[in-house]
Order: structure tokens, then sequence, then C-alpha cells
């Protein structure tokens, strides 16, 4: 496999020189009537000026030879090189792509919305011209593959599988360094050097995607009555021992399990309770 190949061209001033001496020279023959040398002179001015060429900052010439690759002029400025190269120009610069929203499976089946942002510029000319038939629609197709093979190597989100170390919704900087060196793999093969890539948006269906947003709720709602519970325990535990440590009330086992359920109600209720004031004894 061939490599990018970098050649140092003439300048293209100095011919431009070379070819107002030779206008000037036509011009003298002209003047002496020596027609047949003068068309022969401005046939070479025309056939050297045609190796004239420019290369703008962060562009570069593929520089063809009847099918045969010479190299690539990435130099900027005014520039001569044989006039039978066949030049093709490209661009050097970053480019920015942005997928479309794709629906894929993640690793547990639950279809998802995916899609990312590409940064990408063109880093082996040769490669990107002629191992592949058009780097940037290789770059569009390629990348919506590593997409969706990202996407099925993950789940969603920890709901579904609770021993993944990595989900796609939480842990962003895994998954991007995942995608990228998942596209950088791929990219190599037709000379793309990737900057940057990253997912710009992540959702489930629409088909699931209330019924997940319900799962979600729930599971929130669980963990939050677990937490509320283990604090409540730890206040009736503290309270009851606080009692005994200060011998305020003697309580048997049925006032203390009394105590508890109306402590656990009052610290676990979703709503204020309303105090009750008992006017008689504690077993009234």
């Amino acid at each position: 496999m061939k490599n990018e190949k970098t050649i140092t061209p003439f300048s293209g001033y100095a011919f431009m020189l070379l070819l107002l001496f030779i206008m000037i020279a036509a011009i003298g023959l002209y003047q002496t009537d020596n027609e047949e040398s003068t068309v022969v002179l401005l046939v070479l001015v025309i056939f050297l000026a045609s190796g004239m060429t420019i290369v703008s900052p962060n562009n570069a010439k593929v520089l063809l030879l009847f099918g045969d690759y010479k190299g690539t002029l990435n130099q900027n400025g005014l520039f001569w090189v044989n006039p039978f190269f066949k030049k093709l120009n490209i661009s050097l610069r970053a480019r920015n792509f942005e997928s479309e929203k794709i629906k894929v499976n993640d690793k547990l089946g639950n279809p998802i919305l995916i899609s990312v942002i590409l940064v990408w510029k063109v880093k082996d000319t040769f490669k990107a011209s002629f191992e592949v038939d058009n780097y940037e629609h290789f770059v569009r197709v390629q990348t919506d593959s590593a997409v969706r093979k990202l996407a099925g190597s993950y789940p969603y989100d920890h709901f579904g599988d609770d021993s993944a170390v990595i989900a796609l919704s939480t842990n962003f900087d895994d998954v991007n360094q995942a995608l990228e060196q998942e596209i950088v793999e791929r990219m190599q093969i037709a000379g793309i050097d990737v900057i940057e890539s990253r997912i710009a948006y992540l959702a489930y269906a629409p088909e699931i995607a209330h019924s997940m947003l319900r799962r979600q709720q729930a599971s929130a709602i669980v963990a939050a009555r677990h937490k509320i519970v283990e604090g409540a325990v730890g206040m009736v535990e503290s309270a009851l021992a606080l009692l005994s440590e200060k011998d305020i009330i003697v309580l048997d086992e049925e006032k203390k399990a009394a105590m508890v359920s109306n402590l656990l109600v009052v610290l676990c209720g979703d709503k204020d309770t309303q105090p009750v004031v008992n006017t008689g004894t504690l077993h009234q």
C-alpha cells in the first residue's frame, strides 16, 4: 500500500520571469518578420504557462502523470510543475459531519435514537484519493456503521443491566472514547484523521419512551422510599435508646412496638400527619 509522497516544485515566480523573457523574444522576432519562430515561441509560452499552479492554505494538489501517482504538492503559493501533470485538488481543512438520527437497538434490545458529531480532515492525500472511491461518502457510511456497533455494545442505562460498567446515557467520556477509537480504525484505510467524535443526540425511541420514563420514575421512587425508611429506622432506634439512657420512661415491648409504629407512620408518610393529644393514659 502506497502512502502520500511530498514533492518539491519549482518556484512559479521564476517561471513567470522566464515566460516574460520568451514573450519579449517573440515580440522581437515578430518585428523582424520571423513569423515561424514567433509562433513556436508563443506555443511554448502557452505550454509552459499550463504548468503554473496555485496552492491555497490548507489545500493540496495530487499530481498524476498519465495515471501514475507522482506526489502531492502541499506547500502554499505559486509553483510550476510538469504541464502534463493532472492536478487533483484536495482540501485539508477540518470538517464537521453530523449524522442523522438513526434507530438502533442497545445491548438489551431496547430501540433508541442516536446521532453523532464527527470532526475530521484528510491526512494522507494518496489514500483519500485512490484507496477509496469517494472519501467523503466513505466517512458518512463508516461513521453510521460505527454508531450502530457502539449502540449495540452498551445498554442505554443501568436500570436494565445493573452489572454494566458503562452505559450510553451516563458514561459519556467512556462512550465517546470508544466511539472515537472505533471510527479511527475504520478511517485509516482512507487516510482520514479523526479530530473529535461525540454523541450529539441520545434518547429512547418514541414507542417505548413513555414506558421507560415511568420505569425510571418508579425506580427513583423506590430508591427514595428505601432511603426514607432507612433514616426513619435510625431515628426510631436513636429515640428509644435516648429514652432508655435518660430513664425518662420505662416502656414494655408492647409500648415500644406501638411507639415504633407511630414514629414510622409519621416519618415515612407522604403527607403531613395530624397530631392527636391523648388526655388519658398511655393505654387509651
